[in-house]
């Protein structure tokens, strides 16, 4: 028997069949993906084959392959990844410039592992009705400059019924990760988005602006004009994983059109003579923040560790 996988708990699976069933399933013992060192081998939007047995267990016996997957290194373990979710049609990375605040190297890290798996991802700003003049004023700069690598942005209320159309229309017929840290409006969106869900929603902590877990698995939803939204839990970090720094540069668009004119083909674009990176960053062809987090993103490479903070 065959079926999506729609739900994972960390302890079992929710698979929707063919035969348009849920059935509640494991996975066997020691049961891991070739060359993928994962603390989640299974992950929501994976294809399955299913097999129940006589006492009524269903069990996961094997994964078709992926299309696709975004995933990220495990917050708990260097060496091991986390994937996020499988077999994406784009990503929506929900961002709010304050309350609480989404940083670029956030941002940057998520793009370009997007990228790194052929995700297209979309950047949709929320909140947008409590910032204050110098919250829009940043908030309008960073869109020109995602904007102008190539990357769709939304400016949103989660509340405001005019924000939603759009949003709406992006996810007929896909099937669309959510993602973000907690607070930043998620559950609220596809409140909105899907009426009658009542996912839990939190409030941010006005002391730390930080916002609070309240999506504790990671769930696939069905929206009435068809597709899917990935619903996962809020990510204070996005570690990369399995990237080597040469590679890296290839998934900041703006960073790989600048390196074709490199003296060296094997450039890093840190202190190599006659880089043209380094020349455009200086040009502001290249922002700072986009930069510094490609550098950011090397480092986490090189010493084999996450770093919290991003």
């Amino acid at each position: 028997m065959k079926g999506l996988v729609v739900k994972n708990t960390g302890s079992w699976y929710q698979v929707f069949t063919e035969e348009k069933k849920y059935v509640d399933c494991k996975i066997k013992g020691n049961f891991r993906l070739k060359d993928i060192r994962s603390t989640n081998p299974v992950s929501v939007g994976d294809r399955v084959a299913i097999e129940i047995n006589n006492e009524g267990t269903a069990f996961i016996t094997e994964i078709e392959d992926r299309r696709n997957y975004i995933i990220r290194r495990s917050s708990n373990l260097s060496k091991q990844s986390h994937i996020i979710a499988a077999n994406l049609d784009q990503a929506l990375l929900i961002v709010t410039v304050n309350y609480p605040i989404t940083t670029t190297t956030f941002i940057d890290r998520f793009l370009a592992t997007s990228e790194a798996y052929s995700i297209p991802a979309v950047l949709v700003f929320n909140k947008i009705d409590r910032y204050r003049d110098d919250d829009r004023e940043y908030l309008d700069a960073l869109v020109n400059l995602y904007e102008t690598i190539g990357y769709p942005c939304y400016k949103i209320s989660a509340k405001k019924d005019e924000d939603l159309g759009v949003i709406k229309n992006l996810l007929i017929g896909k099937t669309t990760l959510f993602s973000g840290h907690s607070g930043v409006g998620k559950s609220t969106l596809i409140n909105r988005l899907v009426p009658g869900l009542k996912l839990k929603t939190g409030e941010i902590s006005e002391y730390h602006n930080k916002g609070i877990h309240t999506t504790t698995f990671s769930e696939m939803i069905a929206i009435s004009e068809g597709g899917y939204i990935v619903d996962t839990p809020g990510i204070k970090g996005f570690g990369v994983f399995d990237m080597d720094e040469v590679e890296i540069s290839h998934y900041f668009p703006e960073i790989f059109k600048f390196s074709h004119q490199c003296r060296f083909n094997n450039c890093t674009h840190r202190k190599e003579p006659d880089c043209a990176v380094l020349q455009a960053v200086e040009d502001a062809y290249i922002s700072e923040s986009r930069y510094r987090s490609y550098l950011s993103m090397i480092d986490d490479e090189k010493e084999s560790k996450y770093r919290e903070a991003y």
